[in-house]
């Protein structure tokens, strides 16, 4: 019997910041109300084995509980949670876990390390900010979010005291919305009340929440008339992740007003294109399968192969060629000392022009 996840109803939205982040999360703060139907989980850089004031100081600014958070405890709606120095937060069926630094002298990544884990937990319904602060923390956390049809918000340069973190989640492409902390608690107080990201009851995360067939179906033709590719058998449950979070950012909550909108917008139609082909990846992305890859399907090819017979691999949606390497790595390592007797050639391909060229010459 297959295992149904029930998370809670109500939007988490986790925050990130660094230096100069405390300000910023502070003036978010003022802007929202006391009832805004999420809970906030606060990821600040702090330094290990000092006491924390953060909670005192950000509990005098709303009339929400704010909490340091302990291991295993429950979210709950219009609450705001805060880390504790030195540990790392994640969250799971629906309660936030703690687990101690394993080695002090290693760059951390809090941030990361809890927005994969609430990309993980809530799915398309995960939402992530980037306040201020230095470095890249939490670029690939919005990365992981973005990936399952969430969203993600960045504070914006003007407002910014430091800019590195919100900087490189957007030039990483992975965000939505680019504002000051006060114009990112006006838009989060407004998608907590979208049907989609805020149904009633609990959530069954492999349930598709676009369903209309004829809805879905004039999409498809809108996006092969535009790019002259199929999406008619994709995956139904990521197609509906996708045109849902298009309509979140729209403010549409019928499936019809979005097909209208389409047909009248032709930089929507790039828009749904480009998030339908998500260029998110990573090295060795699935453990599983590369170990048998090495195990038993390079050896196999290999097993025959006489000197000079080339191997060629194709490897399709390549994204930006994590995938490719990672391959090419594991057939390294099963040539051993043949690599210089086995002449070898790896195909990347991929339908989406960002993904293999993110960096197109401008257009003067």
């Amino acid at each position: 019997m297959k295992k149904i996840r029930v998370t809670p109803s109500f939007p988490i939205v986790g925050i990130g910041a660094s230096a100069g982040g405390l300000e910023a999360f502070q003036e978010l703060l003022k802007n929202l109300s006391a009832k805004p139907g999420m809970a906030l989980v606060f990821i600040m850089h702090l330094a290990p084995g000092h006491k924390s004031m953060l909670t005192e100081l950000l509990a005098r600014l709303t009339k929400m509980p704010v909490s340091q958070i302990t291991n295993g405890m429950p979210l709950e709606v219009n609450h705001v949670y805060v880390i504790p120095p030195s540990v790392d937060v994640s969250i799971a069926s629906g309660k936030l876990i703690l687990s101690n630094m394993k080695d002090a002298g290693l760059r951390r990544m809090p941030i990361d390390y809890f927005f994969r884990s609430l990309a993980e937990e809530q799915g398309n319904r995960a939402i992530g900010v980037i306040l201020s602060g230095t470095a890249t923390d939490g670029t690939l956390g919005v990365e992981a979010i973005k990936a399952e049809g969430g969203i993600a918000f960045a504070q914006d340069e003007k407002s910014a005291k430091y800019d590195g973190m919100p900087q490189s989640a957007i030039a990483a492409g992975c965000v939505d919305f680019v504002l000051s902390p006060k114009k990112i608690a006006r838009e989060l107080e407004r998608i907590a009340k979208h049907p989609f990201i805020s149904p009633a009851g609990a959530v069954k995360t492999d349930k598709p929440i676009v369903t209309e067939d004829k809805g879905l179906e004039s999409i498809f033709n809108i996006l092969r008339l535009g790019h002259g590719l199929d999406f008619t058998h994709y995956k139904t449950t990521t197609i509906s992740r996708r045109v849902s979070r298009r309509m979140v950012l729209l403010k549409l909550a019928k499936l019809e007003h979005y097909v209208k909108f389409l047909r009248e917008n032709k930089d929507e139609v790039e828009k749904l294109h480009e998030d339908l082909l998500l260029n998110v990846t990573s090295f060795f992305r699935d453990p599983k399968v590369f170990h048998t890859l090495k195990k038993l399907v390079l050896p196999a090819i290999l097993k025959n192969k006489t000197k000079n017979q080339e191997v060629r691999i194709w490897v399709p949606g390549c994204s930006s060629g994590e995938e490719a390497y990672s391959i090419a790595i594991c057939l390294i390592e099963a040539l051993g000392n043949k690599t210089s007797v086995v002449p070898t050639k790896i195909f990347a391909t991929d339908v989406s022009e960002s993904g293999i060229n993110p960096d197109p010459p401008s257009k003067k």
